[in-house]
């Protein structure tokens, strides 16, 4: 029986035009379930009552969400309130009697709490630079200056008639090179000059000069040429409009008036850049991020690579490929994506859902979309579930490994015709899933884009999509942790939840996974890829001579085969459940070599002799009287006191032997003799 402090759900049928499935909430998700008509009016006094309980409320519908959180304010319990959108998503379909497990699963969804939202801070003191060709930009300049400390720059300006008087400043000048954003944009200027007082019927310039540099808080960009930036619609501050476009212009100065004071912006990302495959020893390695970032907030940084979080535009591309972890998406994170979606799957079982199809959607244009589907189409299907994020691009392999684990049959991915940030990584991980989900037989092509404007298009595509083969014992783990030991959490329940477990599952050139081939007969256990491994895939032995590898840990990089002085390793893509689940397991190891005078150990045994064998009597500095051969056989310690000790003179050893020349070798050749000899 539920008590005071429990969740209280609130369903309504918006008016009787969808069914309520009260019991297939109550029986999924628990707490106390209440019925309404019309919650948001004749029947609020049930929503009051509700916030009297003291306990957390659910509210099944977003419409009217501002009413009830005015309600919930003068009440004292705002931030006890949860609103999920049962209408558009579950009742509004032309199934929607059969809606109740999904009806279950999207209240079970919501009553997971989500992380608070990271933020970063800018300030705009509203210096701006208008930067244009002609008329047009004196113009902005002019309408803007009662709103911002404005400069106007013309670019190779042709006759520019000169404004009457001088109430900003107008120069020449072409950017070179642009950086910055919202408050601290930095220009390098080509050909700038001042304009002439005595300009009469068109402006005139005086001398030029090259690499000046100007800084301000907001760009105004009406040349009608190339943006100043990659992704320039997604860069803080700076604004562009085609001079020729009046909408465009007028809708530029009214963002621009607007832009002084401060302002926080979400930090997308959070990376930790101890975990960062880049690059070591000057070698580089992973470049997944770099090569996927549409804005060029990712910059190399010696051994890892640097994120600005003010110009990053939360497109999450990085946090997804991102093989080790090192950036993760922090809105909402890894963990609390997957604790929503084991909640909504679970409860979607628990009221006899069968089939589940996850259908992944951003607010801006994945709401909209199901929306008017909703209310002018057949709705989304009864077994559809949808689950929105920030941005689609974040979606990462953990949450798609999750999903099926979980009992999915299918996974779609809702974006734009022609989407907002590049798709690459996004297709790329959808790639990558679908050949492990098939390797363990759930199915072909059971993940997928659904890109579309169109909203009966996305019904139908949703109708058509391939459905695969749900897990007989599906997982019900609980997620919890950074987001590389999310992916090998999710990965080890995917493969054991499996229709078709295999051990091993091949993949693409290019994958985040994999193992290591290995010559050992060549290697020398120098351990310089122990060194250079970022992921503490290889590690050594502090008591002997000794290479391990942990393939779970291996993100194939590459920088350990890059750094091999003998090149004797080669990258195997593949996931390997039956590796991921050892610990770590030694690749090679031989005896140490031992000092010949303190017994220390120094090296590999069998690499100190081959090295005494090549040099002594074949290199005069180790011939002739003397132990100077014995030097090899120390450590570094006793090899620097037997040198100062003993007065080792590297020129007493002899005469050196001749410098032989290109016609010594001729000549020898011509004799028949060796001329190596």
């Amino acid at each position: 029986m539920a008590k005071d402090g429990d969740t209280t759900i609130l369903i309504c049928s918006c008016e009787e035009t969808m069914p309520l499935h009260a019991d297939a909430v109550g029986r999924a998700c628990g707490g106390k379930v209440g019925t309404a008509d019309q919650l948001c009016r004749r029947e609020a006094e049930r929503f009051r009552l509700a916030l009297e309980s003291g306990g957390p409320v659910i509210v099944g519908c977003t419409q009217e969400a501002p009413l009830f959180r005015e309600i919930a304010e003068d009440a004292g319990r705002a931030d006890r309130v949860t609103f999920v959108n049962v209408r558009e998503t579950a009742g509004w379909s032309d199934r929607a009697a059969d809606a109740g497990p999904k009806t279950a699963a999207l209240v079970a969804a919501a009553a997971v709490p989500m992380p608070p939202i990271p933020f970063v801070s800018m300030e705009s003191k509203g210096v701006a630079l208008v930067y244009g060709r002609d008329e047009t930009a004196i113009e902005v300049g002019r309408r803007l200056a009662d709103h911002l400390d404005v400069t106007v720059m013309l670019s190779k300006p042709g006759d520019v008639m000169p404004p009457r008087t001088g109430e900003f400043p107008v120069v020449k000048g072409t950017v070179r090179l642009a950086t910055g954003r919202l408050g601290e944009f930095a220009l390098t200027i080509a050909d700038y000059a001042l304009p002439v007082p005595s300009s009469r019927g068109a402006l005139r310039f005086g001398p030029a000069r090259d690499d000046a540099v100007s800084t301000c808080d907001i760009v105004i960009d009406v040349t009608g040429g190339p943006a100043l930036f990659p992704a320039h619609e997604l860069r803080a501050g700076y604004l562009r409009a085609d001079p020729r476009d009046r909408g465009q212009v007028e809708a530029l100065l009214f963002e621009a008036s607007h832009l002084v004071g401060e302002f926080d912006k979400p930090r997308y990302i959070d990376f930790n850049e101890s975990l960062c495959a880049h690059s070591r020893s000057k070698r580089t390695g992973c470049t997944r991020c770099l090569d996927l970032c549409p804005t060029g907030a990712i910059t190399p940084a010696g051994d890892h690579v640097a994120i600005d979080p003010y110009i990053c535009a939360g497109c999450g591309s990085c946090a997804a490929a991102c093989p080790t972890g090192a950036a993760a998406y922090a809105l909402p994170p890894a963990d609390a994506v997957m604790r929503r979606l084991r909640s909504m799957l679970v409860a979607y079982r628990a009221a006899g859902g069968y089939d589940p199809v996850l259908l992944v959607h951003d607010e801006e244009h994945g709401d909209a979309l199901i929306d008017a589907l909703a209310r002018f189409g057949k709705g989304l299907p009864p077994n559809v579930l949808p689950l929105k994020l920030n941005e689609t691009t974040q979606l990462g392999p953990e949450t798609i490994a999750a999903a099926f684990a979980y009992g999915a049959v299918g996974f779609g991915v809702l974006t734009r015709a022609k989407p907002k940030h590049d798709v690459a990584g996004l297709e790329a991980t959808i790639t990558l899933m679908n050949a492990v989900l098939h390797g363990l037989g759930y199915g072909d092509g059971v993940a997928g884009i659904v890109a579309t404007d169109d909203p009966d298009a996305l019904r139908d595509l949703l109708d058509a999509a391939p459905r695969g083969i749900a897990s007989a014992i599906p997982a019900t783990f609980e997620p919890h942790g950074r987001k590389r030991g999310l992916l090998e959490l999710a990965f080890r329940e995917l493969h054991r939840a499996a229709p078709a477990a295999v051990d091993v599952v091949p993949l693409a050139a290019g994958a985040p996974f994999g193992g290591l081939e290995i010559d050992v007969a060549g290697c020398t256990l120098c351990l310089s890829c122990v060194s250079a491994c970022p992921a503490a895939a290889l590690t050594d032995d502090p008591e002997r001579p000794a290479l391990h590898f942990t393939e779970s840990l291996c993100v194939q990089c590459g920088l350990c085969a890059n750094t091999c002085p003998e090149k004797v390793i080669t990258l195997v893509p593949r996931v390997d459940f039956k590796a991921w689940e050892e610990p770590r397991r030694l690749v090679k190891t031989e005896e140490p070599a031992h000092c010949i005078r303190c017994a220390k150990p120094f090296g590999v045994k069998s690499t100190i002799e081959k090295v005494r064998a090549k040099l002594e009597g074949r290199h005069w500095m180790f011939s002739g009287e003397g132990n100077c051969a014995d030097l090899i056989l120390m450590c570094d310690t006793c090899r620097v006191e037997a040198v100062v000790n003993e007065g080792f003179d590297p020129h007493a050893a002899g005469a050196r032997p001749q410098v032989r020349t290109t016609e010594d070798y001729l000549a020898a050749r011509e004799r028949g003799d060796d001329p190596l000899n």
